[in-house]
């Protein structure tokens, strides 16, 4: 793989992790329209954990406040933090359920343009649906178990390409009534344990496997995607206290539209 094909594909992943357009479904189609081979599951979970690594730098006061206040228990002087951790590490129980069932029946993944096609168009309309409709009256620190658990059977959803973890996870939160930008905060932060947990799957194949090539390359992806991953994140949280998720759902409409005519129909 060229470095070329690897910064494309880092900054496919950077950009469309934080937007809800899906990364994984634009990283499958990626090498089709390039006329590359196919990186790989394994070069797709690396470019995972570089966009992990910039929500971690992100929103690094969230992360070591909720994970100490977890370690304190009962002891815990942010008790809503506390509970916001146990909300989020429960609400990740769906997504490494069937996350787990989706490595066994599918070792390398779901990378079908027809599947592809098809979440990106539902899911668009349903985003649009929830940005129109919703109520803007929560905050994250409204969240309950209940709430998080249905964000997170959603996010599950995400393994399917084209869906999108971020677009899904904020579709449900917009549908439950959560503002534009908390939707995001509790979508990005409930994403870091299914993406610390995909990323370990990777790591655990990578050491399995004798090529320095590889993990050469699953070095520069991480590095790049990270780059991206932490430009995307600032444009999102400033698009979001200014407009809605309309431009995203239409993008969505678009390619979709497109994908139909030149790779299904």
């Amino acid at each position: 793989m060229t470095f070329f094909q690897l910064f494309i594909l880092a900054a496919l992943q950077g950009l469309t992790e934080f937007l809800p357009v899906s990364s994984s479904g634009h990283l499958v189609l990626a090498p089709r329209l390039l006329g590359e081979v196919d990186q790989g599951i394994l070069i797709d979970v690396a470019l995972h954990v570089g966009t992990l690594l910039a929500v971690l730098l992100y929103y690094r006061r969230d992360v070591w406040n909720i994970g100490w206040n977890v370690l304190c228990g009962a002891k815990a002087k942010d008790k809503q933090a506390r509970n916001l951790g146990w909300y989020i590490a429960l609400g990740s129980v769906p997504a490494f359920a069937f996350g787990a069932y989706i490595h066994t029946a599918f070792p390398d993944g779901i990378r079908s343009v027809a599947v592809i096609t098809a979440t990106t168009l539902f899911f668009g309309l349903l985003m649009g649906l929830a940005d129109m409709f919703g109520k803007r009256e929560l905050k994250v620190t409204d969240s309950t178990l209940t709430r998080v658990l249905i964000i997170g059977f959603a996010q599950a959803l995400a393994l399917i390409p084209g869906t999108s973890r971020s677009g899904i996870t904020m579709t449900a939160a917009r549908f439950l009534g959560y503002e534009r930008v908390d939707a995001a905060r509790l979508s990005f932060l409930l994403g870091i344990p299914a993406t610390m947990g995909a990323g370990a799957m990777g790591l655990r194949e990578l050491l399995q496997l004798d090529s320095p090539g590889l993990w050469h390359q699953a070095g520069l992806a991480v590095g790049l995607s990270f780059l991206a991953g932490l430009c995307a994140i600032h444009f999102m949280m400033f698009w979001l206290k200014r407009a809605g998720l309309m431009p995203f759902v239409f993008y969505r409409l678009f390619l979709g539209g497109f994908l139909l005519v030149y790779f299904v129909i």
